[in-house]
C-alpha cells in the first residue's frame, strides 16, 4: 500500500484538485513549493518541502522514503526553449534521478498531448525531451507517463476564457471547422493519477488520457454542448490563423517588454490550430481499472457553475440556469 507521496506542481490547477483528494485516502503527502502561500487551503494536512526542482537538497528531502512520486510541475509558458528545457527537462532529469537514487517504487509524470507534435513549438518539444529524460534517469523506477488533452473544471483560469466564449450566441474561437480534440475533466484526471500512483502497472509506458469521447470534439460539438448548458443556441465562428499569429506576435513583443512569458505565441497558435488532439487509445482499460466519469456535458455545466459561485463570470440570465436554481429550491422547499 502507498504511504507516502512526493508531489510537485501542487500549487497548479491539477494539483489543487489532486491534493485533498489525495489526503482523504489516508496517505503522507510531501509537497515541493517555493511559496507555500500559493497552495492555499488545499493542502491542508501536507508536509510542505520548500525549494523547486533546481534544488537538489529539497528534491532529496521530498522524495526520500516516499512510496511514489507524481511529478506535475513544468512550465506552460516561458520566454524561450531554454527556459522551458530548464523546467520541463533538466527539473525532470533532476527528481527522476534523485528519486531512483532513493529506492522510490513508483513514479507517475503528468506530461501533454503536445509531446506528440514536438515540431509545433517550444513547450511541446520540452514536454517530448521531458519524457525522455524521465525513461534516461529512471533507473529500475517503476514509470508511467500520461499525456492528458486539454484540462478544464472549476478553478482552472487558463480555460476560463475560452469557456465564456462558448456560453455566448456568437463565439469567435481558434482553430478551423476541421479541428477535433479530446478533453478531460480535472477530477478524473486527479483520480487517474492518485490510481496510478498506488499501481506498479501499467509500467515503462506513455499514455493518452480523455473522458471517453470517440473521436473528441469538433468547436461546433462544444458550442453545442456549452450552449445546451445556458439554455442558448451558440454558433461557433472562427478566427483566422493570420490574425492570430498577428495577435501572438504582438503579445510576445509586449511580454519581452514587461519582462514576462507570454500566453499566446506563435508556437501556441500553431498548436490552437492542429487538427488532431484526439486521444488515440484507452487509457488503462483492461489494466488497472480507471475510467473516466465526466463528460463535457456534465462537465462544462459545473464549471459554469463554479465560476459563477466565484464570480469568474456574471450571473447568468439563461433558461438553463433559471431551471436549474429553481430546481434547487424545490428542493429544499
Amino acid at each position: 500500500m502507498t504511504r507516502i507521496i512526493a508531489l510537485t506542481g501542487g500549487s497548479g490547477f491539477v494539483g489543487r484538485r489532486l491534493i485533498p483528494r489525495l489526503t482523504e485516502t489516508g496517505v503522507t503527502v510531501r509537497l515541493l513549493a517555493r511559496d507555500p502561500a500559493r497552495l492555499g487551503e488545499q493542502a491542508n494536512g501536507a508536509r510542505i518541502v520548500l525549494g523547486d526542482l533546481a534544488d537538489r537538497k529539497a528534491l532529496d528531502t521530498l522524495v526520500s522514503g516516499a512510496d511514489a512520486v507524481i511529478h506535475m510541475a513544468g512550465a506552460i509558458a516561458a520566454p524561450d526553449r531554454a527556459t522551458f528545457d530548464r523546467v520541463n527537462v533538466k527539473g525532470t532529469a533532476s527528481i527522476a534521478a534523485i528519486a531512483a537514487r532513493h529506492g522510490v517504487a513508483r513514479f507517475v509524470h503528468l506530461s501533454s498531448m503536445a509531446a506528440r507534435q514536438p515540431d509545433l513549438s517550444d513547450y511541446a518539444a520540452s514536454k517530448l525531451s521531458g519524457e525522455t529524460a524521465l525513461m534516461e534517469h529512471a533507473a529500475d523506477m517503476s514509470w508511467v507517463i500520461l499525456r492528458p488533452p486539454a484540462v478544464y473544471g472549476p478553478g482552472d483560469k487558463a480555460t476560463l476564457p475560452l469557456i465564456a466564449q462558448l456560453i455566448r450566441r456568437h463565439a469567435l474561437v481558434p482553430g478551423t471547422a476541421l479541428n477535433r480534440t479530446s478533453l478531460i475533466h480535472v477530477d478524473d484526471l486527479a483520480d487517474a493519477l492518485i490510481l496510478l500512483a498506488a499501481n506498479d502497472n501499467p509500467h515503462g509506458s506513455v499514455h493518452e488520457i480523455d473522458d471517453g469521447k470517440p473521436g473528441g470534439y469538433s468547436w461546433a460539438d462544444l458550442g453545442q454542448i456549452a450552449g445546451r448548458a445556458e439554455g442558448i443556441s451558440v454558433s461557433v465562428h472562427h478566427l483566422p490563423k493570420p490574425v492570430m499569429v498577428a495577435l501572438a506576435h504582438c503579445a510576445s513583443a509586449f511580454a519581452r517588454v514587461a519582462g514576462k512569458p507570454a500566453l499566446v505565441t506563435p508556437g501556441k497558435v500553431r498548436e490552437l490550430y492542429h487538427p488532431d488532439w484526439v486521444a488515440r487509445h484507452d487509457l488503462l482499460t483492461g489494466i488497472c481499472g480507471w475510467r473516466p466519469r465526466v463528460d463535457f456535458t456534465e462537465g462544462v455545466a459545473s464549471t459554469l457553475e463554479w465560476y459563477r459561485d466565484h464570480q469568474w463570470l456574471p450571473a447568468g440570465t439563461s433558461a438553463a440556469r433559471t431551471q436549474n436554481q429553481t430546481d434547487k429550491s424545490e428542493t429544499t422547499v
